[in-house]
């Protein structure tokens, strides 16, 4: 993937440039999650459509990892609007709000 300058934007929703990605596998990071973190990359409206496989080939290229062993970006629910109706009263009506906290991974690996 040499082709690419350090300039070049992979995640074009945040603008996030290749540069800034290797920057970040420098101090550590070794998965889409990590570099999702550090830098917003894939945190845009595609939500890592775009950027994903690109991020994949510079985690590869900068740390050897085989493709296999880097994970996908976690996939989270869209957020919902709620009338400010239901927050500004004691309201129960929040069975319908998915919380990012459903969704903690645990020390041993697993997801609560």
């Amino acid at each position: 993937m040499n082709r690419l300058d350090k300039n070049t934007i992979i995640c074009r929703c945040e603008e996030i440039s290749y540069e800034e990605i290797e920057d970040v596998i420098s101090v550590g990071a070794r998965r889409f999650d990590d570099i999702k973190r550090l830098t917003r990359c894939g945190m845009g409206p595609c939500q890592s459509k775009i950027c994903c496989s690109l991020v994949a080939e510079i985690i590869y290229e900068k740390t050897g990892l085989p493709f296999p062993e880097i994970p996908l970006p976690r996939m989270r629910m869209p957020i919902s609007p709620i009338k400010i109706d239901t927050l500004t009263t004691n309201s129960t009506i929040f069975s319908s709000v998915k919380s990012v906290l459903d969704e903690v991974e645990l020390e041993d690996g697993k997801v609560k």
